[in-house]
C-alpha cells in the first residue's frame, strides 16, 4: 500500500507508521505504538545485561624478594580467583637495583606460577614492562 495510505491507517488508530526493514523492496513498515515499543526493547535490554557474566581481571603483584609464607597466601589467592573464573595478572615488581636480574625475576615469576594447583591456561606469556615481568592466566574451561 502506499505510505500515505498506511500513514491514515495509523492515525485512525491513534497508533504510530514504522519502517522495519528499509532496504527492503518494497520497505516493511509496521503500525504500532512506538513508545510501547522502545519500553520494551530498553526492558528487554536491562534483562539481558543482567543475566551477562562478567569475567574481571584480577591482579596480583609479588615482589622480587617476597618469602616463601607471603608467596603461599598470594597463591591461595590466585586459586580462588581462577575458581570462580576469573583472569588473573600476575606481576613481578622489580625496584632500583634488582632490575639488574631480570633473569631471576623472571624465575621467581615462572616458580610462583608453577605453584599454582588449579588448572589454568597462560593467556599471555610473560612480558617484560618497564618495571618487571607479567603474565595473564585465564581458567581453564571444561
Amino acid at each position: 500500500m502506499t505510505p500515505f495510505d498506511a500513514l491514515q491507517i495509523a492515525k485512525q488508530q491513534e497508533l504510530d507508521l514504522v519502517e522495519i526493514a528499509p532496504r527492503a523492496l518494497p520497505p516493511v513498515c509496521k503500525i504500532m505504538d512506538y513508545g510501547k515499543y522502545q519500553y520494551q526493547q530498553s526492558k528487554q535490554d536491562r534483562v539481558n545485561k543482567a543475566k551477562q557474566k562478567t569475567i574481571d581481571v584480577k591482579g596480583i603483584r609479588i615482589g622480587f624478594r617476597t618469602d616463601t609464607h607471603d608467596l603461599e597466601v598470594k597463591r591461595d589467592m590466585a586459586e580462588k580467583f581462577l575458581k570462580k573464573g576469573h583472569k588473573i595478572k600476575i606481576e613481578i615488581f622489580l625496584r632500583g637495583r634488582e632490575k639488574a636480574h631480570q633473569d631471576l625475576a623472571r624465575k621467581n615469576l615462572e616458580n610462583f606460577v608453577k605453584t599454582i594447583s588449579v588448572p589454568f591456561k597462560p593467556e599471555q606469556e610473560i612480558k617484560k614492562y618497564p618495571s618487571g615481568f607479567n603474565i595473564v592466566i585465564a581458567p581453564e574451561t571444561v
